[in-house]
């Protein structure tokens, strides 16, 4: 009997990140089709992320919806929650794109705790630049950016996921370089200058569109990308390459080649 070649899934994404998009996607869901315009509202109160709150002269004459548990859930509870759906999709297809790859490598608890963390990064980056400001924030791109920096730690590695054996498990698994020699990759340079210039334009240009009309919030993705980067080595499980030792390797012989949204 001969044997049969293994067959590839056409798309490769782990459980955990089909669960996250499943989980986004029964939240919106939920607030569009089965509350009232007051209940979505209180639901928004609820569970966005809102500087008023931690803001004394505003706090001191507001009763908070869900106090001060409220106070602590938010900081995490907003990245589930999408403006409308063509917010929710965009923001899909990235995490879709990105968050596979560290799922991949993290693990599913690993990758869970590492999203949640570069939440709360966003949300501190945003309650620092809008502090006392009473609109809510909403949106997974903080953590999204989060794992493009925590993506780009190992991808750009040879025999990384973006070389000839992506397919493979080998490639998710690539010993990532420390910090200082991955910022020395001219593609990861190219990458960063991407990167930052897209969010800078949102900072200074207004873009009206679907999903946009309410205001990009900027700082959160920087503070969610800034936080993937230099805390990827705390949740990455696969020992360090050590810098010395990539350099000597890249002289050897040739090489593969009504919110603020977020």
């Amino acid at each position: 009997m001969l044997d049969q070649p293994r067959r590839e899934r056409m798309l490769n994404v782990p459980a955990v990140v089909v669960g996250l998009l499943a989980v986004l996607a029964l939240v919106h869901a939920f607030s569009a089709l089965l509350l009232t315009s007051e209940q979505r509202e209180a639901f928004l109160w609820l569970f966005a992320f809102i500087p008023a709150r931690y803001d004394a002269s505003v706090t001191s004459d507001v009763a908070w919806p869900g106090g001060i548990g409220a106070d602590l859930w938010t900081f995490v509870t907003y990245a589930l929650l999408h403006a409308d759906l063509s917010h929710l999709l965009l923001n899909g297809v990235w995490l879709l794109a990105f968050c596979s790859p560290v799922a991949r490598r993290f693990g599913a608890a690993r990758f869970l705790v590492f999203m949640a963390a570069t939440a709360v990064a966003g949300a501190f980056a945003h309650l620092v630049t809008h502090f006392g400001a009473l609109v809510p924030m909403v949106g997974a791109s903080a953590s999204i950016s989060g794992a493009m920096a925590a993506a780009m730690r190992f991808a750009f590695q040879r025999g990384g996921p973006l070389g000839p054996s992506r397919d493979s498990e080998d490639a998710y698994r690539v010993p990532a370089v420390p910090l200082a020699a991955c910022l020395r990759e001219p593609r990861v340079l190219v990458f960063l200058l991407v990167w930052f210039g897209v969010n800078a334009l949102f900072g200074f240009v207004s873009f009206d569109g679907p999903g946009m009309d309410q205001g990009v919030a900027w700082q959160a993705h920087i503070g969610g990308f800034l936080t993937g980067l230099l805390a990827f080595s705390a949740f990455d499980p696969v020992p360090m390459s050590v810098a010395e030792d990539h350099d000597a390797e890249d002289h050897g012989e040739g090489s593969d080649p009504t919110s603020t949204i977020h």
